[in-house]
């Protein structure tokens, strides 16, 4: 039996989650001898996620490599280069910590159960959320802060997320959810300030339930009620609009 859970981490950008996962894991933290981080992959060149993983010890060509999607002829093919590196290693787990690309099927029917996404707002799978195609990072943010004000009820907090993979954008099961008050005078910048460091702790979390064996789905209430589906819609397109690349 493994003393640790072997991870993957698919990174897009700065990588601050991923960072997180990293000190704890390798400074004397709560995943210390629990998780023990193996691959780190980018999906391309130049972002600062890739020196922050080098910070940590981790090696260019060694332990940390770059995949650029567009590199490879069809999403399977993505998909076998990021599987390779993966059972080379033994990888356990797979987190995305701000990875942007669709994650290939093939990668998530080899890894079902076993991929956790990270996201900065509200999720319902299934039912009415702030996720879906184009629903990244400050987007999702405009998108809250814009729905709260202009639904004509209470909306007092925004969520940040870990759950499953799943093919879909942002349907994957519900296995930790931290709620972050809005304010009265949050701006998207001030919301996303507050919300960061809430999807570093519940990716932790998640990381050490499943190195310890006692992962729980979630099934929580509606957050955006069915009549209220318009508005949602409405929310995310001013959203991606101002914001078209999260």
């Amino acid at each position: 039996m493994k003393d640790s859970l072997r991870i993957a981490m698919l990174i897009s950008g700065g990588g601050t989650t991923m960072e997180q996962i990293l000190m704890v894991c390798r400074l004397g933290g709560r995943l210390f001898g629990k998780v023990r981080p193996v691959l780190v992959i980018g999906s391309k060149h130049g972002i600062k996620g890739l020196d922050r993983a080098m910070g940590y010890g981790l090696e260019l060509g060694k332990d940390i490599f770059v995949l650029e999607p567009k590199c490879y002829p069809d999403p399977s093919a993505f998909g076998e280069a990021i599987l390779t590196l993966c059972q080379q290693r033994a990888v356990d787990l797979i987190g995305q910590y701000g990875w942007l690309p669709r994650t290939p099927v093939n990668v998530v029917e080899t890894y079902r159960d076993r991929m956790i996404n990270q996201h900065p707002g509200p999720l319902r799978p299934g039912r009415f959320g702030f996720g879906g195609k184009g629903m990244m990072g400050t987007a999702v943010h405009t998108a809250v802060l814009w729905f709260a004000r202009n639904v004509g009820r209470e909306f007092p907090y925004t969520e940040a997320v870990a759950q499953r993979v799943a093919i879909t954008y942002d349907e994957g099961v519900l296995l930790n959810v931290r709620q972050v008050p809005i304010l009265q005078g949050d701006d998207v910048s001030s919301l996303q300030e507050r919300v960061l460091p809430q999807e570093h702790e519940i990716q932790v979390e998640t990381l050490l339930a499943f190195a310890e064996n006692r992962v729980q789905e979630l099934d929580l209430p509606d957050i955006v009620l069915p009549e209220e589906a318009d508005l949602l819609d409405q929310a995310r397109k001013i959203a991606t609009t101002l914001y078209p690349h999260g």
